[in-house]
């Protein structure tokens, strides 16, 4: 059964909770009052409140005090001072200990030592500061926990905004002739193992509901490699995904082009005159790599349609469509789940849907790929190539050779 005193030291916890500042003061006040002799020292132990805030409370109360909701609870000046008023020499020595003076090379706005540490180094100085402190000091004076930005483009071409605009005058020029748009990319090659997938998903608690996964993802010990090759069709807004398994070619990336016009292209586009290709300016199907143009060539004399390609100034991949169109929304939807197999990879790509209309198909590439084939001058001489005016190493069209 409670005692008295443990029914009033839960109603005094109950009401701290409640009143503010001022109102506690009056109130512990008003019950010491009430109490007679000794009535300050009782209310002090059980409401675990000081002796001079009760006496300050009577004080206030002799004095006739009024209070309404909204006044100051606090005079003017009064509470505990800020700790930058009372320690002169803090903020220099935490700047001191963000940024080493003297040496320019490590003036940065920024800084990889944790508060702790900065806690630690502070209290070797001879300073008192508590961690939330120091994280408030950090914030006023303008630091910010932040990660690396992925933003240097490298060396900007000085023709990269007019690329940009042939591009897009080209992408108009096929459009009103109803002619396909595709955007091409080879995404990053993946592991096939129980490696772990960056990503959360929605699970049950408990541990019988987590996803294990090996401790480490070396190479080695990946069951073989996943080598996703992309075609985005910017007009059907319809994603198509050749997955490899060798080696990222030219052989290998016109393979993929190959089979999204037997399914679905010259379904979508059967009275198409023409194919408009837009790509990064490296990779197996770069600017300068012969073998990607003598492989289109022969593309090109099986569909019997020419093919023009529009590839993107240097460092600017990251404009590249089908980067934001299609490659993101496959890497959220399988994220946190790890690719066991090649089975499994191509599922979680062909499920991949957005609320827009995109849909995705994904097949398995068997096709064992060679790497170091050359492409002689003489079979490119061969090639009917028709360069435009305009960067003709960044916009040709391959046109059907003349078999004659």
């Amino acid at each position: 059964m409670e005692t008295e005193e443990i029914k009033l030291q839960k109603q005094y916890d109950v009401l701290y909770r409640i009143f503010d500042e001022k109102q506690w003061r009056i109130y512990v006040a008003l019950e010491a009052q009430r109490g007679g002799r000794g009535g300050i020292t009782k209310v002090s132990k059980l409401a675990r409140v000081s002796r001079t805030t009760i006496r300050q409370g009577i004080k206030e109360i002799k004095a006739g005090d009024k209070y309404q909701p909204g006044d100051r609870i606090r005079k003017v000046g009064g509470g505990r001072k800020k700790l930058t008023d009372t320690d002169k020499t803090l903020v220099s020595d935490l700047e001191q200990t963000l940024f080493p003076k003297g040496d320019p090379m490590k003036r940065i706005l920024y800084t990889n030592k944790s508060v702790t540490k900065i806690g630690q180094h502070l209290s070797g100085l001879g300073h008192t500061i508590a961690d939330t402190t120091i994280r408030r000091l950090l914030s006023s004076l303008h630091y910010s926990l932040k990660p690396n930005k992925k933003n240097i483009e490298g060396k900007v071409h000085p023709d990269r905004d007019a690329q940009f605009q042939h591009i897009n005058n080209q992408c108009k020029i096929f459009e009103n002739n109803h002619n396909p748009i595709i955007s091409i990319d080879c995404k990053k090659k993946e592991p096939i193992g129980n490696f772990k997938n960056n990503g959360k998903e929605w699970t049950k608690t408990g541990k019988e509901n987590e996803t294990q996964v090996n401790a480490y993802d070396f190479r080695s010990l990946a069951e073989g490699l996943a080598i996703p090759y992309g075609i985005y069709d910017r007009l059907a807004k319809q994603g198509f995904v050749n997955v490899g398994i060798t080696h990222d070619t030219a052989m290998f990336a016109v393979e993929s082009l190959r089979r999204w016009w037997k399914n679905p292209g010259h379904k979508l586009y059967p009275k198409a005159t023409g194919i408009l290709i837009t790509a990064d300016g490296g990779g197996s199907n770069g600017t300068r790599n012969r073998l990607w143009k003598r492989e289109l060539q022969i593309l090109v004399n099986e569909i019997h349609i020419p093919i023009t390609l529009c590839h993107f100034p240097p460092a600017t991949s990251k404009w590249n469509v089908i980067e934001h169109q299609l490659f993101s929304f496959i890497s959220i939807n399988w994220r946190a789940k790890p690719l066991t197999s090649l089975a499994i990879i191509l599922e979680l790509i062909n499920h991949t849907k957005t609320s827009s209309g995109l849909t995705v198909t994904a097949v398995k590439d068997d096709n064992i790929y060679q790497t170091g084939i050359k492409v002689t001058d003489q079979e490119m001489n061969q090639l009917n190539i028709n360069r435009d005016t305009f960067h003709g190493e960044w916009n040709y069209t391959i046109s059907p050779q003349v078999i004659g």
